[in-house]
């Protein structure tokens, strides 16, 4: 087996590359697209909708290729190369349709990687009784926003193209992707475990109704964030770092909440970090102008990667054997929720601009935290 710390430092690289690249890149560069492709407000939300319906997608056949004990390496190792792929050909100006297929791809690469590494990576560390490298393999998404924001914010201020931002992106996914393959060559699908089959229970049905509740409340700022710093703030030098400190607040956080989350428990963990992310989403409605994205950035940053985090401990904690198809269940309907999320932006944009989802997504997210207040003792 190879080194745990290994295996932390590995699965935050791909992580990285996943959710930072494949997922969340979109994001600082939406508004690089506005500018220099003429893409809509509505169009970035088809464009992220097929992303996240690739991502629920890709959670489900995540669950299906676990129950036939697909090799994980074989999962982290296609998901990293496909992301590469779908990323570099964002970069070609093949038509509205053709970025929709790419942004799905790469939505259904993501899903695999993060299901298939996360559950291989946590019962190593779990088998070496290091559970804090959760923390350093969960700050894999934040730094990847990091990477991403950082770069796409370089790139608005020297005022380059979104096309130039996608092909940057794409080698750095390679690079990454190459840089981890030799780690995951241990990763081999476990033995069928006692347990492992059954039915679903009321605690592990809860924790996939909380988690599609986090999906659908924190994806409208985590989509539109930098659009929205970009209206009250137009200097490149300003909105542009909105993205970046939205993802330096996820790696701190996440390396932060990893030991209280151990000794405290992941269920407190969760609720708490749910109701300070409904705070934060509701921030730019209270809080007129740069102050309150920055809030929110703080706010929905610092807690969604922790959500991820203490949700697949949860699931671990609540499913023993069956925690990977629990895992892919809550990967699916967190991507349910993320799916609805900008399609209601788009549906409220012309009754009170983003006021009316943000809300909406503050009362979905603390309804969810009151799911896991329900019957707090299993």
């Amino acid at each position: 087996m190879k080194e745990a710390s290994g295996i932390a430092w590995a699965g935050l690289a791909a992580l990285a590359v996943a959710m930072g690249i494949g997922r969340f890149a979109f994001t600082p560069i939406l508004p690089m697209m506005q500018q220099d492709a003429g893409l809509t407000v509505a169009g970035g939300g088809w464009l992220a909708s097929a992303n996240y319906l690739g991502y629920f997608v890709g959670a489900l056949w995540a669950g299906a290729s676990h129950a036939s004990r697909l090799p994980p390496a074989t999962a982290i190792r296609g998901g990293l190369l496909a992301i590469g792929l779908a990323t570099l050909a964002m970069a070609w100006d093949a038509g509205f349709a053709a970025w929709i297929a790419w942004r799905a791809i790469a939505g259904v690469a993501s899903a695999w990687v993060l299901v298939h590494a996360a559950a291989w990576s946590m019962e190593q560390f779990a088998r070496a009784g290091r559970p804090l490298l959760n923390g350093v393999f969960f700050a894999g998404v934040g730094a990847g926003i990091v990477l991403a924001g950082t770069l796409c914010a370089v790139l608005l201020t020297c005022g380059s193209t979104s096309t130039r931002a996608w092909q940057i992106l794409a080698l750095v996914a390679f690079a990454l992707t190459v840089a981890v393959w030799p780690v995951f060559d241990s990763a081999r699908a476990p033995a069928h475990q006692p347990g492992a089959g059954g039915g679903w229970t009321w605690p592990q049905s809860r924790l996939v109704i909380a988690y599609g509740a986090y999906g659908f409340g924190y994806i409208i700022p985590a989509t539109f964030l930098p659009v929205m710093a970009r209206a009250v703030a137009p200097d490149p030098a300003v909105f542009g770092w909105a993205w970046p400190v939205f993802g330096a607040a996820a790696v701190i956080s996440t390396l932060a909440v990893a030991p209280l989350s151990s000794r405290y428990g992941s269920r407190a963990a969760w609720i708490g970090s749910q109701c300070v992310m409904a705070f934060g989403v509701a921030a730019p409605v209270f809080l007129p102008g740069i102050a309150g994205i920055l809030l929110a950035a703080l706010c929905v940053g610092g807690t969604f990667v922790v959500l991820t985090m203490v949700g697949m401990q949860e699931a671990r904690k609540i499913a023993g054997a069956r925690a990977p198809k629990v895992m892919a269940a809550m990967t699916a309907a967190f991507a349910a929720g993320q799916i609805i999320g900008p399609l209601c932006v788009g549906a409220m944009a012309g009754a009170g601009g983003f006021t009316a989802a943000l809300l909406l997504a503050c009362a979905v997210l603390l309804a969810g935290a009151g799911t896991l207040l329900i019957k707090a003792n299993d």
